[in-house]
């Protein structure tokens, strides 16, 4: 049974390590428990582990906007009035 680790995987789905870090502690996918190596924290994937992340990471949504998804959703800012300067009050003699 061959096991990588989380940099190994990360290459073979094509995203940074980072990345796929960033996933796992905001809890957006699942990981393997850690495991000491030599002093070292490491997660080993199986191939299934692997499979289930490849399924679940098109579903993430990274949290921003096109302006393109902004303007389908009709949610976009509307321009505001342009302002009219207000006279100031006069100081009294």
């Amino acid at each position: 049974m061959n096991r990588l680790s989380t940099e190994q995987v990360a290459k073979k789905l094509r995203i940074s390590k980072s990345a796929l870090s960033r996933h796992i502690l905001a809890g957006k996918v699942s990981a393997p428990p850690e495991t000491m190596a030599g002093g070292i924290r490491l997660r080993l994937w199986s191939e299934s582990e692997i499979e289930v992340l490849r399924e679940a990471l098109p579903k993430i949504a990274n949290g921003r906007k096109t302006r393109y998804q902004k303007k389908q959703s009709g949610k976009a800012k509307k321009k505001t009035p342009a302002r009219v300067p207000v006279p100031h009050k006069t100081k009294k003699k």
